[in-house]
């Protein structure tokens, strides 16, 4: 009985985390428009971008016109996302598109560039944080999880910044090429931030460790860097001397003392070490709470 409450209290826990993380998501991503996006003129791409042109041509509102063009895609997303998904991200299209039109903020700039680059950053973290709640704004978004999830090895990221390619260079016919390289800056941005938010910043550090003296050097990690090691037994093809490979994943800061216990007991030993974009399990991110 006490398992059961205690995770029907998780499952909660994490519904408000998801709702949070989307409604602060919204509100950040949303801010983008009237504070450096659309005063600039510059579309970022996707169908909020086709949104921008329509209104620099014909003055329609961005997120209601961004809300409308939604509606052939969640027909497309209910069917290979499943309802609970496409509801939750339709409430938060709906949302996202309200607080452009009603956030009603002076430009912090006029300065086209400073537009971009601010533009864009605010834009990747909200879209990146409503990602991690489990929902999109719809549009391409929406389009890129679909392909994202089909084909795991394409990126949101990468996706996204293909398509909203195609929506720049709409802008720059409508409202000049001048705008629509500014664009171009702000949707480069959004993309690496986006991907940033989703997998992690990359704070932790990967050491693949190849050496004889694998006991000596696993029991110093363990005592003095208190961190786990994974041994696999190796064989060197060259020398076909028996090894092991040692494998730790420790933060940036405990990235010397690794070092120097491995050059004390093994200068022969071969390192290479990579940086993680995220990392969950005991010492780092709790992985029972993820909600990716």
């Amino acid at each position: 009985m006490l398992n059961m409450l205690a995770g029907a209290g998780s499952a909660r826990a994490n519904r408000v985390k998801q709702y949070a993380l989307i409604l602060i998501g919204c509100l950040i991503g949303a801010a983008a428009y009237p504070l450096f996006l659309v005063p600039n003129g510059i579309a970022p791409g996707g169908v909020t971008g086709v949104g921008m042109v329509l209104h620099h041509l014909f003055a329609w509102p961005v997120g209601m016109t961004s809300l409308l063009m939604n509606i052939p895609l969640f027909l497309m997303g209910y069917r290979s996302m499943g309802r609970a998904f496409v509801l939750r991200t339709l409430a938060t299209t709906v949302l996202f598109s309200a607080m452009i039109d009603m956030l009603r903020m002076e430009p912090l700039t006029r300065e086209p560039l400073l537009a971009s680059v601010f533009g864009g950053a605010f834009l990747g973290i909200g879209l990146g944080l409503i990602l991690r709640g489990g929902a999109t704004t719809g549009g391409t978004d929406l389009l890129a999880r679909v392909v994202h999830r089909k084909f795991s090895f394409i990126s949101v990221g990468t996706f996204l910044f293909a398509l909203d390619g195609a929506v720049i260079v709409l802008a720059g016919f409508t409202m000049g090429m001048e705008h629509a390289m500014y664009a171009m800056i702000s949707v480069y941005i959004t993309t690496k931030l986006l991907d940033a938010v989703i997998t992690g910043l990359g704070t932790g550090k990967a050491c693949y460790i190849i050496t004889r003296k694998g006991d000596t050097i696993t029991r110093r990690l363990l005592d003095e860097v208190s961190r786990g090691v994974t041994a696999v037994d190796a064989t060197g093809s060259y020398s076909g001397s028996a090894m092991q490979l040692l494998v730790c994943v420790v933060g940036r800061m405990e990235l010397m003392a690794v070092k120097a216990i491995v050059r004390e007991e093994d200068h022969q030993a071969f390192v290479f070490i990579t940086d993680t974009h995220e990392t969950l399990g005991e010492g780092f991110a709790n992985l029972a709470s993820d909600d990716i």
